[in-house]
This record gives structure tokens, C-alpha cells and sequence, in this order.
């Protein structure tokens, strides 16, 4: 019997899905360092790389007994890195658009002649959260200031996790629009 090291792609495959432990172990230090190398050219940052890894490979286990073996398993883990690293850019861009708002530095509100306070911050983002859909509202919020996971999203909403992903991307472009289309007013009315 061949070393654990040297399993075929396809038995690796098999014993995972069958729940082998130390299958999922030799799977993970195979790729590990191929997932990690590619979301580092992908452009992920240093301080998000160890956390978006483990998103990756969290994805591949759940969806490896789905797996076809259609593709070679080092193709859809380049896809599973490709699909995390846009969500982390996604995710990223809204935070930043929040961030923008909420967390003003009083060297940028004097620049701008502006004082941004928690209230007009609140109202702001009030404004922006209210010209979303219902349906894109609710995975908007649950997501991006809850910090819920699609999954978790799609169960409470009783919907295919692929309606999460959709609306929150519908959600995420109405509320930038918004966010931006909003000059910042003063604090003070």
C-alpha cells in the first residue's frame, strides 16, 4: 500500500469524502501551499492571507463531495481561490465606502470644512440602507454589519444561498451609489 504522501489525486479525493482524517490532512499540506502562493499573486494582502486560505479550504470541504473529478482538483482550488479572492476585493470595498463615512479623521473633516458626527454618520447610513430592496436590505445588513456568513443568511431567509450572493452584489452597488450620490453634511443642522 502506497504512503499517505503519495495517494493518488482521486483516492485523496475518495477518503475525504469519506471522511478520513488523516486524508484531509495530506489533502490540506498538498494544496496549502499551492492555494497559498496563487491568492498571494492574486494580490490578497499578508494580513488577510491566513484567514482567506482557511476560507478556501473551509469551502473546499464542504463542497468536496460534490465534486466531480471533472477538472483536476488543483483547477477548482484555483477557482475556490479566485471566487474568495473577489469576494475579499468586494467585501473590502464596501467596508471601505463604511469606513469613509463612518470614521472620518478630524484632519480629513477639516479639510473638507465638515464635521461628520455619529448622528449624521447614522442618519447617512440610514439614508443609504434605505434605498435598497427589502430582500437586498436584509443580506445587506446581515452580511456586511451583522457579519453572518452566506449560509447562515440563506437558512434565515428560507433562500439558495447562490439568492444571497446575488442580492448582496445588487445590494453592495446601490448602497455605494447611494453613499456617494450623499454629500457629507455637517454635524451641526
Amino acid at each position: 500500500m502506497p504512503s499517505s504522501r503519495t495517494w493518488p489525486e482521486e483516492s485523496l479525493v475518495r477518503r475525504c469524502v469519506q471522511g478520513e482524517r488523516m486524508a484531509w490532512r495530506v489533502l490540506h499540506r498538498r494544496y496549502e501551499p499551492v492555494a497559498r502562493a496563487f491568492l498571494r499573486r492574486l494580490g490578497v494582502s499578508p494580513s488577510e492571507l491566513d484567514d482567506i486560505c482557511q476560507d478556501v479550504f473551509l469551502r473546499m470541504f464542504r463542497a468536496l463531495p460534490k465534486f466531480r473529478g471533472e477538472a483536476e482538483l488543483k483547477t477548482w482550488l484555483y477557482r475556490l481561490c479566485v471566487t474568495e479572492a473577489r469576494r475579499t476585493r468586494r467585501h473590502a470595498a464596501v467596508a471601505q465606502s463604511l469606513r469613509k463615512l463612518l470614521l472620518l479623521s478630524p484632519r480629513e473633516r477639516s479639510t473638507a470644512g465638515l464635521e461628520l458626527t455619529g448622528e449624521s454618520a447614522s442618519r447617512k447610513l440610514q439614508l443609504g440602507l434605505s434605498t435598497l430592496k427589502e430582500a437586498e436590505r436584509a443580506v445587506f445588513v446581515m452580511y456586511e454589519l451583522e457579519g453572518m456568513p452566506g449560509r447562515q443568511i440563506a437558512e434565515v431567509l428560507s433562500c439558495p444561498e447562490a439568492t444571497v450572493w446575488r442580492r448582496l452584489h445588487y445590494a453592495r452597488r446601490s448602497f455605494c451609489a447611494a453613499l456617494e450620490a450623499q454629500p457629507v453634511s455637517g454635524g451641526s443642522a
